[in-house]
């Protein structure tokens, strides 16, 4: 029976997991970085997915223990992982992070104990790359004498509509009995219920296909956009007169980034050329989604010079720098494409996001962030990119005037020159 659960990695998926699992059981939360577990003992999550005062309650009033000491992890009886799997540079599966967390957590594994995994992988990720480290250093025999389950993170980041507890899980584990026992763990704290898969292979693979079925769909609305461009179509009301037959999908054009829609197909590609076979779908998908910075910031371009602007002369507001509305994270945002194309150009770019780091866009990027105290007036630019559809945005109520160009990714303002 599961009395002491360790959630291993604390960001957007470990962290709300570790406070509800806290209402019901022994929690130890545990993050390699020092600064991560000192800010969440002060009630301060960066991520803003937890409040301070649930985050407070979690701490003194439940039974959570954050911590980036792996001494403190003795003595349990399941193992969450939640850490990132990213891509590298040459767009292939970077597992370091999860093979990293599976040796320490090996070293620490006892007989009888289970441990799941929740970060996005490829098809047979955890039997083949993770039960091997974790056999390796524990010196215990898999299905023998630890168990294993998989149940993906469906974690919306900035949505407090759809959140932990309310999307129905899928859970999996190594064999029939750990499968019952790991889907009973999760129906203590998933309201909207659980979906026992099959095996931990099929679990893995519906988790991977969920986001590539979305960047597909995104890029055929990013294609229609590229041609209705070209024909001077307004892109938005094609998809508003189409979307009123019954079964048409509601999918809208964009930006594409983030760690998981914009990484996730990688996954699956990979596995899929391991065993002889190119997905020509998937791959020309992300290839189209990752050119649309290049494609928004020449379409900026191209209405500036329609205004007989001198781009040397311009001055540029980007707003919105994370990699979607609401929410802090920058990882793997596509309005740096967007900005590092236009400064190709030669404009003169400043950038506001109520939501992003300063210092974090300062150290990753190299550029500089206006906030609230020092924006200037919307009328000194010549143009403006709303790239992220931000609700602070929403209340700004800009109106274009006679000398500027207002591109409005993302549809806030009805009256911009142009939305993909």
């Amino acid at each position: 029976m599961i009395k002491k659960l360790a959630i291993i990695g604390l960001g957007y998926v470990g962290l709300p997991l570790a406070v509800e699992f806290s209402k019901k059981f022994n929690v130890i939360g545990f993050d390699i970085s020092e600064t991560r577990a000192s800010q969440l003992n002060s009630f301060y999550d960066k991520t803003n997915e937890i409040s301070q005062g649930l985050l407070k309650k979690a701490i003194k009033k439940n039974k959570l223990l954050i911590t980036n000491n792996n001494s403190d992890l003795s003595d349990v009886d399941c193992f969450i992982i939640t850490v990132p799997t990213p891509i590298d540079k040459n767009k292939k599966p970077d597992l370091f992070p999860l093979l990293s967390a599976s040796k320490m957590v090996g070293k620490l594994l006892r007989k009888g104990n289970i441990v799941v995994y929740e970060s996005t992988v490829f098809p047979g990720a955890t039997e083949e790359e993770c039960v091997p480290i974790l056999e390796e250093f524990s010196n215990l025999k898999f299905n023998k004498d630890f168990y294993c389950g998989y149940s993906p993170e469906r974690i919306n980041p900035g949505d407090k509509t759809h959140n932990l507890t309310s999307i129905k899980k899928i859970t999996s584990g190594s064999n029939h009995k750990i499968s019952l026992e790991i889907d009973r763990l999760y129906k203590t704290i998933i309201k909207a219920g659980t979906y026992k898969a099959p095996s931990i292979r099929i679990a893995e693979a519906a988790k991977v296909i969920e986001n590539s079925q979305r960047d597909i769909n995104i890029a055929f609305m990013n294609e229609l956009a590229i041609i209705f461009s070209k024909l001077n179509i307004n892109t938005s009301e094609v998809l508003k007169a189409a979307s009123t037959k019954w079964n048409f999908l509601d999918f809208k054009p964009g930006l594409v980034g983030g760690h998981c829609i914009g990484v996730d197909p990688f996954y699956l590609t990979h596995k899929a050329q391991s065993v002889g076979y190119n997905p020509e779908i998937i791959l020309s998908g992300r290839k189209l989604n990752d050119g649309m910075g290049q494609f928004v910031a020449s379409e900026l371009v191209k209405l500036i010079i329609k205004k007989d602007f001198s781009l040397r002369s311009c001055r540029i507001l980007v707003m919105g720098v994370t990699f979607k509305e609401n929410c802090p994270d920058i990882r793997n945002s596509k309005v740096f494409d967007v900005i590092y194309e236009l400064k190709q150009f030669g404009l003169d770019i400043d950038i506001y996001d109520p939501h992003a780091d300063i210092d974090e866009i300062r150290s990753e990027h190299g550029l500089e962030l206006l906030d609230s105290s020092n924006l200037p007036p919307f009328e000194i630019y010549q143009g403006i990119l709303i790239a992220v559809a931000h609700k602070k945005f929403r209340n700004l109520k800009i109106r274009q005037s006679v000398n500027q160009v207002i591109y409005d990714i993302k549809g806030i303002y009805n009256d911009s020159d142009l939305s993909l």
